[in-house]
């Protein structure tokens, strides 16, 4: 295949004094001169086409997109794949009943045979990538309004990815960066047979849980092990009993050789989404409504789910993994919202707006060109400031509140298909099947009172004008409280019991008057009417933020200008370091199993432990993976720049081995994904000598162990 050379704009390349070396997810398929010279600086040992190279093995060949929002890598020759305990507990869960309980045990495959297969999880390679800047922008003029615009780049990124994909087995995407301003297009192999090796236990996989997440120092194995599969000529397929596993490209060698303050850290893998150039008017609104109205919203289904999880061990097996997806993103908003407002992000961006206006007013036709961005970033805030609460509560407690009312936005359309009299009937067996896996995990007490919980919320929160028809009509009947309505909705509905959906799939009627059903439209529309109301200032930002990306570039030509994260691979490199959170306070950069031990309390949801990890403790039995002074290094933390996406990440040393495993920011820089705070921020990562002790150690997997490449 031949390789294409990215035509980036030249402003993307930063002189060596502007920026430092542990800020910017970087575009491996694009590092310069610079860019190695400061990773060289601080201790790389590889070239850029051993980080990256589309016509022979590289580092990108080990790396993967796992599911629909991690990262993964491959350990062994044949398709081992490590990511995250966080990113693979959906998995574990599924597998998981009281007779089995892998959630709290822990899962070990010591033969193939045993290795679990995961319906729906997908892995995908990176395998081509192209600069189509030019195709896609060829006929866009500055004359274009907004819509025009969009609408004729949505329809030439199709074309051309039809094109590219043909009839061929492939991914093709093509992604803008820079608020548009520049296109890329992405090919991945997608492998679909990706089987469930190995998790630890409850206690090491999760230590610390909600306590604990988001903040340093941790102490928690936060790892899984997974198999990729291939059908026997090696080509991706759908799981079989004839598949094979694949025969990996490049897989990371593990290093054991330990990590000191000041080594060299690289990371690479797959962030989803920041926003470094974004106005104060949009961190205004994440701390004022948004933040606010999410944690108030997912405080109160929290509430709900930890009460029956608490008394009911099959309800925490069922919900373990919802849980875990309500609860990380409710504590990474009450974090950012307070570190954006500690670390005066608000007045940072301000600053730079200042600058801006000033750049501008030197000249005239930068006026022209630049001249109404602020002002239309100030319109979307005004318009967004009367909807942005009453939008998350739509969402947070509704679209996406009870499951029951939000597994019935699935019908809509089987249901539009049965009034308009239109054949619905592989729809119906389509939603047959996935009603099976909805009810496997499904608790209609937690669910009523969830449900109930939420909708209390919701009317008692937004304005009466902004509430869904429905919600208002049942609120006002019942001085605000849901109870009565939401109980004998249950009892109605075909969507809280499965006997009664069954008998509704062998007889589908038109779903309009089913209780919960009914909610969700009334909520949905509501949603859409809302919408509508900002969609004008939504286009007027669109602009507005394309603009002054471009004008921040002309105004710091000096400076390197990495894209935003958006699910792309992405690079960074940074160094093992200790930092100071507040004054006469220093974290040191490890934390060992001396604090897990302080931490530990017996028969705590998040702060329990296996007891032979306990009774290895109390032996001093580490084995090969002691550090010099015979401590049990557990996890450390580095100056790499990462965001959600990154989980399950390897952190690289020098020479491209494996040392740990990322899988979490902390506290003090909670408020990185908008403004890089670069002498607090931190990535949290297991120690790979701590993976392969739980494995061996724990799990008594040396088949796994193996089959790996360790450099002692």
């Amino acid at each position: 295949m031949k390789k294409i050379l990215l035509t980036l704009v030249a402003i993307t390349f930063m002189s060596f004094n502007t920026l430092m070396a542990d800020e910017g997810m970087w575009l491996p398929y694009s590092l310069n001169g610079q860019n190695l010279a400061q990773m060289q600086a601080l201790g790389c040992k590889l070239t850029a086409d051993q980080i990256f190279d589309l016509n022979k093995p590289s580092l990108k060949d080990a790396i993967v997109q796992f599911g629909g929002g991690c990262t993964g890598e491959l350990i062994s020759p044949n398709g081992l794949l490590l990511t995250n305990h966080h990113c693979g507990i959906g998995q574990v869960q599924a597998h998981s009943s009281l007779e089995h309980d892998y959630l709290t045990d822990g899962f070990w495959a010591y033969e193939l045979k045993e290795e679990l297969a995961n319906p729906g999880l997908r892995v995908s390679f990176l395998s081509y990538v192209e600069d189509v800047t030019e195709v896609i922008l060829k006929n866009i003029t500055d004359e274009m309004d907004e819509e025009t615009r969009e609408k004729q780049i949505a329809d030439v990124i199709k074309n051309t990815v039809s094109n590219k994909k043909g009839d061929r087995n492939v991914r093709v995407q093509i992604i803008p960066f820079y608020h548009g301003n520049q296109y890329i297009l992405f090919e991945y192999d997608v492998y679909e047979d990706v089987r469930l090796v190995a998790c630890p236990p409850w206690g090491i996989g999760k230590y610390g849980a909600d306590t604990d997440n988001w903040t340093w120092p941790r102490h928690k194995g936060d790892f899984c092990i997974f198999r990729v599969y291939t059908a026997p000529d090696g080509s991706p397929a759908t799981y079989s009993e004839e598949n094979i596993p694949l025969k990996s490209k490049h897989h990371l060698p593990i290093s054991l050789k330990g990590i000191e303050e000041g080594d060299y850290a690289m990371i690479l893998g797959y962030p989803g989404s920041t926003d470094r150039y974004s106005s104060s008017q949009n961190v205004k609104l994440i701390t004022d409504y948004q933040g606010p109205s999410l944690v108030k919203c997912r405080t109160t289904k929290l509430d709900v789910y930890r009460k029956h999880m608490d008394a009911d061990p099959e309800v925490f097996i069922q919900y373990a993994s919802k849980q875990a997806g309500v609860s990380n993103y409710w504590k990474y908003y009450i974090g950012q919202v307070k570190q954006l407002k500690r670390n005066k992000v608000v007045e940072k961006k301000e600053t730079t707006e200042a600058e801006f206006t000033k750049w501008i007013n030197q000249n005239a036709q930068r006026k022209e060109k630049y001249g109404n961005v602020l002002n239309d970033f100030q319109l979307r805030y005004e318009v967004m400031s009367k909807y942005q609460s009453a939008l998350t509560y739509h969402i947070e407690a509704g679209l996406r509140g009870g499951e029951a009312i939000a597994n019935s936005m699935n019908y809509i359309r089987v249901n539009n298909l049965i009034k308009e009299k239109n054949d619905y009937a592989s729809l119906i067996e389509r939603l047959r099947a996935s009603s099976v896996d909805f009810f496997k995990n499904y608790n209609v007490d937690l669910d009523r009172d969830a449900s109930i919980a939420l909708l209390n919320l919701f009317y008692q929160d937004i304005p009466k004008e902004l509430l869904p028809e429905l919600i208002a009509k049942i609120g006002d009947k019942n001085n605000g409280d849901f109870t009565k309505y939401i109980n004998k909705a249950f009892e109605k509905s075909v969507f809280t019991s499965q006997e009664r959906l069954n008998a509704w799939f062998n007889n589908p009627k038109n779903l309009d008057k089913d209780p919960l059903f009914a909610i969700l439209t009334s909520i949905r529309d509501s949603y859409f009417d809302i919408l509508t109301l900002t969609n004008e200032s939504s286009i007027v930002e669109s602009k507005a933020a394309r603009l002054y990306m471009q004008a921040l570039m002309e105004m710091y030509p000096e400076k390197n200008f990495y894209p935003d994260a958006n699910f792309t691979m992405r690079l960074t490199y940074g160094s093992v370091a200790s930092y100071e959170p507040a004054d006469v306070i220093t974290y040191d950069f490890v934390s060992t199993m001396e604090g897990v031990m302080e931490k530990y309390i017996p028969g705590n949801w998040e702060f329990g432990l296996p007891n032979d990890l306990i009774e290895l403790y109390n032996k001093k039995d580490y084995g090969e993976y002691a550090d010099k002074d015979g401590q049990m290094i557990v996890n450390f933390i580095t100056t790499n720049d990462i965001t959600g996406g990154n989980s399950g990440s390897p952190v690289l040393d020098g020479e491209g081995n494996l040392i740990g495993l990322a899988f979490d920011g902390n506290w003090e820089a909670m408020s990185g994904d908008i403004s890089f705070e670069q002498k607090v921020q931190r990535t949290i990562s297991v120690d790979a000598r701590f993976i392969l002790f739980v494995i061996e150690k724990l799990g008594k997997a040396q088949n796994l162990i193996d089959e790996m490449t360790i450099i002692r």
